[in-house]
């Protein structure tokens, strides 16, 4: 059995490992066989005061640090990522169950942000224009803002953090995380990174905890802007109580996301997509395809293909090889997991591939669940609308391109949609049409890249300006104008 040694975790403030006032410690477990292999303090209140107190005290020397000195840190930290990239996706599967593979391709979509970020001194430029009125000069320029936090949620340890660390500190700010207490290995790992690049002490901490951190977070006067990604009640919440406390704030809420496939779409590469799509990281993502819709013929070419392939998924530890689905989070995921099912079918859903039951030799205590397949023909009940978070993909039969855009449309969610076609046409109706922050055309995972914003809308995100590439950089800076005017007769006397 592989496992990592138990763990007293602790906080990262001021340039300094330090073991908080928490009252309260939680254990971490491995997924997939349910063993401890750390305990994660909850952050006090006054831990994260002093947190921020601290942040907030480095913050004028940060902002007057020269932004290419501020992207050399970012340089070395690629590297020391790269040349650790192993042991954190090994960690990242430990903790959040995810297949190797999975755990790799997450931590190269975080450095790909880390790359982007060091692109500040020309993302971050603003722009002027002399001769507004005679003799008077106008210039946009961009500062930072000061403290700024994230709150993580489980299911990407190391992307998620990462869309949000690099910009605000290459802007100049000074960031607090506070990462899942899930799966908060990870950021000890990469915070020990970033403890080897010698950035200024204060300039990026980690907060561990709950609720308590969080709203401690939100509610300290000295964050001016907040990142969240979490479920959407959750991202309502804290929209919410930043907006009334004055700051910026971005929050990715949940998804339920339509997969379309039309009868002249390629059944088997659109399969192999779908498959990936719903079951890859078993399920727990904000872009997993959960409602698959074949439209017209495709329901009788696609649907028997996807139970079979469903079916044939190979559930397992993420570091075993072949496994092609892991574990979901935890035993409490797993129940709420099967009571959706189970409700589901009481409901009039018909249960076409069953996961409830999977069982992994040698790892009986883990949290698995089998790929499962639901009919589910009433796009409007309970199941159809609820975000599952888990290996689980509804079928919603449509005879025409307008009921699946009616599908994808009805939904409160509107995190993706995708659509499998042959037809350049109808390939560009459904994006002109679909209601949804992100459009995937024959890719059954539309995940930006980074120097692209992850999109979201409807109820899937809460605020103007998203994660990622050019929104990061707009969302960790605000604009200042200044009109400036220097009459000529000054200049004589020189």
């Amino acid at each position: 059995m592989q496992t990592v040694q138990t763990d007293l975790l602790a906080n990262y403030v001021n340039g300094r490992w330090v073991t908080p006032n928490a009252m309260e410690w939680l254990d971490v477990r491995n997924p997939a066989t349910a063993e401890t292999i750390a305990r994660v303090p909850l952050s006090t209140a006054a831990d994260v005061d002093a947190t921020v107190v601290m942040a907030e005290q480095a913050f004028d020397g940060w902002r007057r640090t020269p932004v290419t000195e501020r992207i050399s840190y970012l340089f070395k930290f690629r590297q020391l990522i790269k040349d650790s990239f192993e042991d954190v996706a090994r960690t990242i599967t430990l903790e959040a169950g995810k297949t190797i593979a999975e755990a790799r391709a997450e931590l190269r979509r975080g450095v790909e942000n880390v790359e982007v970020a060091a692109g500040l001194p020309s993302l971050g430029m603003g722009y002027n224009i002399e001769d507004v009125a005679s003799g008077i000069d106008e210039i946009m320029i961009r500062q930072p803002l000061g403290v700024v936090a994230a709150i993580a949620p489980f299911n990407f340890p190391a992307m998620i953090p990462l869309w949000f660390l690099p910009y605000a500190i290459a802007c100049g700010n000074c960031f607090v995380l506070k990462p899942s207490e899930r799966v908060p290995l990870t950021m000890q790992r990469i915070f020990g990174l970033l403890d080897q690049v010698g950035l200024p002490p204060g300039v990026v901490s980690l907060v561990n905890g709950s609720s308590t951190a969080v709203n401690a977070l939100l509610d300290h006067p000295a964050v001016r802007a907040v990142s969240f990604v979490g479920s959407s009640p959750v991202a309502r919440y804290v929209y919410e109580r930043c907006a009334k406390a004055g700051k910026r704030v971005q929050c990715q809420g949940g998804a339920k996301n339509p997969v379309v496939i039309m009868p002249d779409a390629d059944m088997d590469t659109s399969l192999r997509v779908v498959l990936d799509s719903a079951f890859g990281c078993a399920g727990q993502r904000c872009l997993a395809a959960s409602v698959a819709v074949p439209v017209a013929e495709a329901q009788e070419t696609f649907t028997p293909m996807l139970l079979e392939a469903a079916r044939s998924r190979k559930v397992g530890f993420g570091l075993d090889p072949g496994v092609e689905l892991g574990p979901v989070i935890s035993a409490q995921s797993r129940q709420r997991i099967v009571g959706l099912v189970d409700r589901g079918v009481a409901q009039g859903g018909a249960l076409l591939v069953d996961g409830r039951h999977v069982r992994v030799q040698g790892h009986e205590n883990g949290h698995f669940l089998g790929a499962t397949v639901l009919d589910v023909p009433d796009a409007r009940s309970e199941l159809a609308q609820t975000e599952i978070f888990g290996p689980v993909l509804s079928v919603t039969k449509a005879a025409t391109l307008d009921e699946g855009l009616a599908i994808v449309n009805a939904s409160a969610f509107g995190n993706m949609a995708c659509i499998f076609t042959s037809s350049g046409a109808v390939a560009r109706r459904f994006r002109y049409e679909a209601r949804v922050g992100n459009v995937g055309i024959n890719i059954g995972t539309p995940a930006p890249m980074a120097f692209f914003p992850f999109s979201g809308s409807k109820g899937s995100f809460f605020g103007d300006l998203h994660a990622q590439g050019q929104d990061a950089i707009e969302f960790y800076m605000e604009k200042k104008v200044v009109v400036e005017r220097w009459p000529q007769e000054w200049s004589r006397r020189f």
